[in-house]
């Protein structure tokens, strides 16, 4: 069975995750536990969710993963807050810096057309996209995000990426910092290259557990990243560039991300 067509295990009563039985990339059943974090100092932190986070790897591929990914009834209580550095027209001054080193390096693949972004956030990506000569569109799965791009001129829609129906419509598809979030990275990858156009772009970020940098943060018992709690992933480089392989990309660029700490980012294209 490929990670692609998992069907969810029933989680125990009382559990707030749906727990995997196989490698969320590779779907190989040989899992171990890794190490555990702590989620309760997390600005979003609910009581519905364990504060212990056990993550496992992966004996066939190396991946990085939780022991499950939340319940629907528990993500939406997660999802009903918000960071405010994630609300529409945040720090937008110093975002669109940030969003135009980013777009500069797409656009030299993509010169023009439409432009997904995928849990757009604060909107930054797109509004600058948009000075580019994109046109803009968003996607986010917390209401009140869409409702507040939406009074901002930019065509947001509440979704979820896999569900859309627009085959070949997009030029660029941006998974900033999403793709960690989601239970089967490898589901937002096949529709991501549905959605694109035969040459179409994509832009992904997400924090790089296999660097120096990490293990530093580790070495001082800092690292951030072990106690995210809306994270069910942690990619290395080469793993992650071996999956868009696996779903029909082509990895183009590397580089360090400035948005988040320790994160990377990479452009890829659709073969």
């Amino acid at each position: 069975m490929s990670a692609s067509t998992v069907t969810p295990t029933t989680p125990a009563p009382g559990r707030s995750r749906h727990p995997y039985d196989a490698c969320p990339l590779c779907s190989a059943p040989d899992i171990s536990e890794l190490r555990t974090g702590d989620c309760s100092h997390h600005a979003l932190y609910k009581p519905v969710v364990s504060p212990l986070m056990v993550w496992m790897r992966c004996g066939a591929c190396g991946h990085v993963f939780t022991e499950g990914y939340f319940t629907d009834e528990v993500r939406a209580e997660v999802f009903s807050s918000t960071h405010p550095n994630q609300r529409p027209g945040a720090d937008f001054e110093q975002n669109r810096y940030l969003s135009a080193r980013i777009v500069e390096r797409v656009a030299r693949h993509a010169p023009g057309g439409t432009w997904l972004d995928v849990g757009f956030g604060n909107g930054s990506l797109l509004f600058t996209a948009e000075e580019w000569g994109f046109e803009p569109q968003g996607l986010d799965l917390r209401p009140a995000t869409v409702q507040a791009m939406r009074a901002l001129g930019i065509d947001a829609h509440c979704a979820d990426l896999t569900a859309l129906d627009e085959p070949g419509r997009y030029s660029v598809i941006s998974l900033a910092d999403v793709l960690e979030h989601m239970p089967y990275p490898g589901q937002g990858l096949v529709a991501a290259h549905r959605l694109l156009r035969e040459d179409g772009v994509l832009f992904a970020s997400m924090p790089h557990y296999d660097c120096a940098a990490w293990r530093l943060l580790d070495a001082h018992n800092a690292n951030p990243y072990w106690g995210e709690l809306e994270h069910f992933h942690n990619f290395s480089r080469a793993r992650f560039y071996s999956l868009l392989e696996e779903h029909g990309f082509e990895p183009l660029q590397y580089a360090v991300s400035e948005r988040y700490r320790l994160c990377m980012e990479v452009i890829a294209r659709r073969r």
